[in-house]
């Protein structure tokens, strides 16, 4: 099971096409739930990011192997990837993927993160992020298969 809460909500329409469609790809190799949290950006930033950060805990549990995305986490190759989610998969089926609002993620919610993933040192919309990671999950699932797609 994946799970991806992201604070804030798509708007485009490109966009939620693109998240559709590569969520129902996602569905032939796991279960995937997104979970959008409202994006309290109009606060001051550590109360803004403590309040998304207690809307975030309401969707973890014990069981979540959390993987924050961060600036600052561990980059990976496609490859490196897909070899962390099959190695986390062989102890833990439940994946939790949190992409923050516009201010980051709450430091209590990053330190029950077990990774911290960073795709870049560049900042990325968070909208289009969510299809980015997506994109890469999916790669990553069928290099763990070994089917065609990554190049």
């Amino acid at each position: 099971m994946i799970k991806i809460i992201t604070v804030g909500s798509l708007k485009e329409k490109y966009l939620k096409e693109a998240v559709e469609e590569y969520s129902k790809r996602l569905r032939k190799y796991t279960d995937i739930e997104m979970i959008e949290i409202k994006d309290e950006g109009l606060l001051p930033p550590l109360q803004a990011m403590e309040k998304e950060g207690e809307k975030i805990k309401k969707h973890l549990s014990e069981k979540d192997y959390i993987i924050t995305l961060e600036i600052e986490g561990k980059e990976l190759s496609s490859e490196e990837l897909a070899k962390k989610l099959e190695d986390i998969q062989m102890i833990n089926s439940n994946i939790t993927f949190i992409i923050g609002g516009s201010y980051g993620i709450e430091k209590s919610i990053k330190e029950k993160a077990k990774f911290h993933l960073s795709f870049s040192k560049l900042t990325f919309p968070h909208q289009l992020f969510r299809v980015l990671l997506l994109e890469q999950i999916y790669r990553a699932f069928k290099i763990m298969n070994h089917e065609s797609y990554h190049k």
